[in-house]
């Protein structure tokens, strides 16, 4: 196989987009359910072509969506044989469904470090955390550091953040500390739904105040944003839409009496509460994604009742990939390893103004390249002093340029891969190293790397390459 090692693997495949449309064209007259989205879904959309004629008129608003530790095929349109999301399947009907994007990391804070950040999670100290556990002034995004909030703030624009910030704790950190005008949400990596109790007691803030509330925290967190969204404003915004849901604990709308037990054994010191390890079950996360949907598209509504959808990009992903309960096919892995179950995300983007409805893209898309992404869309310069990771899509998106071609790159404390085109190297948490052809074998059952040792030699060094620009772990 080392002759395909070269320069036709540096985006997905002629063959791989065209046995997906073949297997579209023959799954939906058959009505199969498709991996990455349902027959129905997939018979409706175009392959990618951007509009240079579609210019938008005016600077856009901002609205990015994250679920926390959605399984990438937990969606309708991404194939969900039982979770119904009406909403954000529609979403995906009037924008772009991305079949391979990516999360910057396997777990929550390193993700969301590359989100508002736009470079790996290890230039930074709080990005080495997997993820952030507790209060220490070494680990947060530092206040002087440039973040999509600040940068956009710094052009005009209003900036608010709803729901989960997982970036550090005070006194050291907040996002009102790095950028974002308006907060309301948790500090930490997950709360109950109900008390909102954390391990350190009670995790909710109204800007950088305590405060209290007993309402289930995705309607919270969506009425919050749609309340936003309905303000007069007189400039373009920038709202982040944090979600806790579907994280732990399993608790779905009405589940009170597991609230009150979860948070019993919280208080009482258990520390293994919150992870709710004896508890969930399929229907109950069906109805915490289903809760989600709703709760998207409350907010959705507010934009489109206030006549602001056609000028407001909308980004739509998870944190990282899912796990127990997830829908994955036919992926393999799951949160906090880098097979593909890990990493790989649903995402969706929607700009009216800008990109035609109804299209899929199949090409590999990072977190950090949304942030490179949303900054160019608002014509705002990253900082000079600190250079982004991420490559924005602008010039794919709105000109017809191709795809950039780079490698995309992910590390945790026990392995390591990198994409390059189709091909995927990774080491594990034992130390072997695989080369996977995503194009063929996406589950990544398939170990290559004895039949192409010069191409896994490559990637390998490649991966090394970068890893030395970036922080070591702390031993």
């Amino acid at each position: 196989m080392a002759e395909n090692s070269g320069a036709g693997k540096q985006s997905v495949s002629r063959r791989d987009l065209a046995t997906v449309a073949g297997a579209v064209a023959a799954g939906a007259a058959a009505g199969a359910v498709l991996p990455g989205g349902t027959a129905a879904a997939q018979a409706g959309e175009r392959e990618f072509r951007a509009d240079p004629g579609r210019g938008p008129r005016r600077r856009p608003n901002v609205l990015v969506i994250l679920g926390d530790d959605l399984g990438w095929a937990d969606l309708g349109s991404y194939g969900s044989p039982h979770i119904r999301t009406p909403h954000l399947d529609r979403l995906a009907r009037q924008g772009v469904r991305f079949t391979h994007a990516y999360s910057a990391a396997a777990v929550c804070s390193p993700t969301r470090f590359a989100l508002y950040t736009g470079r790996y999670p290890g230039r930074l100290r709080g990005g080495l955390e997997e993820p952030i556990a507790r209060p220490d002034k070494l680990v947060g995004i530092p206040p002087e550091h440039p973040t999509l909030a600040s940068l956009l703030k710094g052009a005009g624009y209003a900036t608010a953040m709803f729901g989960k910030w997982h970036c550090g704790f005070l006194p050291w950190y907040s996002p009102l500390k790095s950028g974002w005008d308006v907060f309301f949400g948790n500090l930490s990596g997950a709360v109950d739904y109900y008390s909102k109790v954390s391990g350190a007691g009670v995790d909710l803030y109204e800007g950088e105040v305590p405060v209290e509330s007993l309402d289930y925290y995705t309607d919270t967190i969506a009425d919050r944003a749609a309340e936003f969204v309905r303000r007069d404003h007189g400039r373009p915004w920038l709202l982040n839409l944090n979600f806790t849901t579907p994280h732990w604990p399993w608790e779905a709308p009405g589940d009170r009496d597991v609230s009150a037990m979860i948070t019993a054994r919280v208080r009482a010191g258990d520390p293994r509460a919150l992870w709710h390890d004896d508890g969930g079950s399929l229907e109950t996360y069906r109805k915490m994604v289903e809760s989600l949907d709703s709760a998207v598209g409350r907010v959705l509504h507010a934009l489109r009742v206030t006549g602001q959808e056609k000028d407001t990009i909308v980004l739509f992903s998870s944190d990282n990939g899912g796990e127990r309960w997830s829908h994955q096919w036919p992926l393999s892995g799951q949160k906090a390893g880098l097979n593909e179950g890990g990493i790989r995300v649903p995402n969706i983007l929607r700009w009216p103004a800008a990109i035609r409805p109804g299209q899929v893209s199949h090409i590999p898309v990072v977190t950090h390249d949304w942030t490179a992404t949303l900054l160019e869309a608002a014509g705002v310069k990253p900082a000079g002093t600190h250079p982004l990771d991420g490559h924005s899509l602008v010039p794919y998106l709105l000109k017809e340029a191709r795809p950039p071609a780079r490698d995309l790159f992910w590390r945790t404390r026990q392995e390591r891969a990198l994409r390059r085109g189709d091909w995927k190297y990774l080491r594990t948490a034992a130390g072997t190293e695989k080369l996977h052809d995503l194009a063929a074998d996406p589950r990544e059952q398939a170990d290559l790397a004895r039949r192409d040792p010069r191409l896994l030699a490559d990637l390998r060094a490649s991966w090394e390459a970068v890893d030395r620009t970036l922080l070591a772990y702390p031993s």
